[in-house]
């Protein structure tokens, strides 16, 4: 690993986050990697940790914090002022100043000072697990020694903005951990710029890569100030498949020393704005990246005098499964009042609140549909409460829409006219996969947390129909959906949200706060259910995955292919301390809070020698099987499915069929690689005999059989499911109704028959 204060983007890559943060770790990744990036350098964490320490902040910073009332925003603004005053009014050292020098004139050139953007790079910063969504600065067409010491002060001094330092508390990062690195990267002075989705960021469609472009510098796409060209290129046939060309009448441009905003020619306003030659430039540059890093990207780029550059990229942090049954672009709810660009998918009928600017965003209730010209940062605290977003401007790319499919809500940007034909506290619906605005509608279509759901049909069917669920803020608002219950609770969520490598927090001695932490996550769930079950499936991380965490990178091994790799039970039982931790925080909430409605299922099992020894380990921490205590296994490798009886007779309660991970390896296939992702089909043949074969080896052999994820809404997997046996199915919370229905018609024909 590189060390020092002043490194080269030749010299990290991105395994360097801790040192360089994730927007330099990328940019040396894509540099070494051989992609066209303008060079640069980047000024370390421990450039800035060196800072804090050399004049004494670290002390001043932590008082300051812990006077925050974080309920303010008076609070907040006065601390984050004082805290930035501290750092921009400190000094470099020497030795710190005249490295950031040499490197300066090293990229300009022998007498020349060049133009440069300077911009901010956090130590926890596009992690698959959050985005950081511009909470620190960016300046642009810097020059001159002394306005780059200034400008990498400020860099510093925006990480502790009010918004950073809202971001970081809600996510549960340390405000005083947290370091930030300075790439400082050669400016293109772009005529067209914008931003390029691996995948469409709105559907999760794999098919399809996403490019949206303006004139001048791209800033404007993320701000929302203008509404970009739209371009779809298919993956499969690489051919251009839609263009949606936008009236641009204004643009940001390096006028002199300065950016500003200039008017754009009248003959060029309704222009394409990039060629179609550059469209597919850009494309092969993005499915180019989403091969190298092996995840969905969200690029930045820039054309300067015909080359194109990429100036970030980043993995896109709003990924969730597409959901097949679906299908909102035909629902109508009255007088269609607006129309926009769908920009985070989803239904919400809510009482409009107006907010023209950040400084009125105290006035938004939780659950109003929040309503503005366009979205910043500073906008994050009341977005948070809001149960929908819809702008006068901006696209698909814009930071409303980036931000509410992170948040999971729905967002209409685009609509041009929204702050004007809309009125407080009027009741709209909002629909975010089409960009349709209706007038009225019902409230209780709302889904934020804590507020009800239509009332649900009641259906009795003879299979259960479990949900499955991660976030424990959401399972109070969950539960009031007619489910029996969780059949699969992911580990991984939970474990995100603490932050840290648990291997990390052993050695930090800090085992009572993950345990502590974990249990009380898992209390929400059992609580909000109870006497309904809970299934846990145990941790599952990938060691990719695993990295990710804070303090990752010490324990976890580089694997050339993770999905195979050091995972599920062969890790329980290798190293059983962080497996232990769980299991202490179960018998936590069974036993001290007495929700026996807890139970627990181990994932990712090879062999039944396997499942002994993760048993063995179960028994030891004084969990043992009883009529309120079930051990299930997942079926997710095809072993699990050719001898299930010998895993059976080691001693379980249950099996529940992953299908994801059990179509891939049946079918030798990747579904996050767009290369072969077509290829993946739980409905194959052979996936439905498996699903088959499974559950009716589990009926045989006395044991209940469950169905999890999205192939269990799937009228041919019920089909054979329910044919064979199944006890349970568990699928995403909205499709709970809709699942049950098909059951309870599936079951009719079917046991009319018999």
């Amino acid at each position: 690993m590189p060390q020092g204060n002043v490194v080269w983007f030749d010299q990290v890559d991105k395994d360097d986050v801790g040192l360089v943060g994730g927007k330099g770790a990328n940019l040396g990744e894509m540099t070494k990697a051989d992609f066209p990036v303008p060079p640069g350098f980047i000024v370390t964490s421990h450039a800035f940790f060196d800072f804090i320490k050399e004049n004494n902040l670290e002390r001043k910073i932590k008082h300051l914090l812990n006077t925050l009332d974080l309920k303010n925003p008076h609070s907040l603004k006065q601390v984050s002022e004082m805290i930035q005053k501290l750092i921009v009014a400190s000094d470099l050292s020497d030795e710190l100043k005249k490295g950031i020098y040499l490197s300066y004139k090293t990229l300009g050139g022998v007498l020349k000072d060049p133009l440069v953007a300077v911009r901010s790079s956090a130590t926890a910063e596009d992690l698959p697990n959050a985005s950081f969504a511009g909470q620190q600065e960016t300046f642009l067409n810097v020059r001159g020694e002394a306005n780059l010491i200034i400008k990498i002060k400020e860099c510093w001094a925006s990480l502790y903005e009010e918004r950073a330092i809202f971001y970081r508390h809600e996510n549960k990062y340390d405000n005083i951990k947290i370091g930030i690195a300075v790439p400082v990267q050669k400016m293109v002075e772009s005529e067209k710029s914008g931003v390029m989705f691996t995948i469409d960021p709105v559907t999760n469609d794999k098919t399809k890569i996403i490019i949206e472009a303006v004139y001048g510098l791209g800033e404007m796409i993320v701000q929302g100030i203008v509404k970009p060209d739209h371009y779809e290129v298919n993956k499969s046939t690489d051919k251009i498949i839609l263009k949606e060309v936008s009236s641009q009448d204004k643009m940001l441009k390096k006028a002199g020393g300065t950016n500003k905003v200039v008017n754009v020619s009248f003959l060029s306003r309704r222009k394409q704005k990039i060629s179609d030659s550059e469209i597919l430039e850009l494309y092969k540059l993005g499915k180019k990246l989403e091969r190298h890093y092996y995840f969905p990207q969200d690029v930045e780029w820039a054309i300067e005098n015909g080359t194109v550059y990429l100036v970030q990229t980043r993995p896109i942090t709003t990924i969730r499964p597409k959901k097949e049954t679906q299908k909102t672009e035909k629902v109508s709810f009255g007088e269609l009042i607006l129309k926009g660009d769908g920009a985070s998918p989803g239904i919400v009928t809510g009482h409009v609140r107006i907010i023209k600017n950040a400084s009125q965003i105290g006035s938004v209730e939780p659950g109003e549909v929040l309503v503005a010209p366009q979205t910043n940062p500073d906008y994050v605290p009341a977005m948070k409460k809001a149960s929908a977003i819809v702008t006068d401007s901006g696209g698909r790319t814009s930071h409303a829409a980036i931000v509410s499919r992170e948040l999971g809500i729905p967002a209409v940007v685009g609509a041009q006219t929204a702050t004007k034909a809309l009125k407080n506290g009027e009741v709209i619906t909002v629909n975010g996969e089409t960009g349709e605005i209706f007038k009225g509608g019902d409230l209780t279509l709302s889904t934020r947390a804590g507020e009800t759901f239509p009332e649900e049909e009641e259906i009795k069917t003879a299979t259960k129909v479990y949900m499955n669920l991660a976030e424990p803020e959401l399972a109070l608002k969950q539960s009031q959906r007619k489910a029996d219950g969780v059949g699969l609770l992911r580990a991984e969520f939970m474990m995100a949200g603490i932050g840290t490598h648990p291997k990390k927090m052993i050695r930090d001695g800090k085992k009572s706060v993950f345990v502590r932490e974990l249990a009380q996550n898992l209390e929400k769930f059992c609580d909000a259910f109870s006497p309904r079950p809970v299934v846990y499936r145990a941790s599952d991380f990938k060691t990719n995955e695993y990295r990710n965490l804070t303090g990752g990178k010490e324990f976890e091994p580089v694997e050339p292919n993770p999905m195979l790799g050091y995972r599920g039970a062969f890790r329980y039982i290798h190293d059983p301390k962080v497996f232990e931790m769980e299991l202490d925080a179960i018998k936590y909430v069974r036993n001290k809070k007495g929700f026996k409605n807890l139970w627990l299922m181990v994932p990712f099992v090879r062999s039944p020698k396997e499942l002994v020894g993760v048993r063995k380990i179960i028994s030891e921490s004084g969990l043992i099987r009883s009529s309120t205590f079930k051990l299930w296994m997942m079926v997710e490798i095809p072993s699990n499915v050719i001898i299930l009886e010998k895993f059976i007779e080691v001693g379980i309660d249950g099996v529940s069929i992953g299908t994801n991970d059990l179509t891939m390896l049946i079918l030798g296939t990747d579904r996050d690689n767009s290369e072969v992702a077509h290829e993946f089909d739980e409905r194959d043949e052979a996936v439905l005999w498996a699903v088959e074969r499974t559950i009716k080896t589990a009926g045989k052999m006395g044991v209940t059989s469950s169905i999890c994820g999205q192939a269990a809404s799937y009228p041919e997997i019920l089909e054979t499911a329910i044919r064979s046996g199944v006890t349970s199915v568990s699928v995403s919370p909205d499709l709970v109704g809709a699942v049950r229905k098909i059951i309870a018609e599936k079951e009719e024909r079917i046991f009319e028959k018999h």
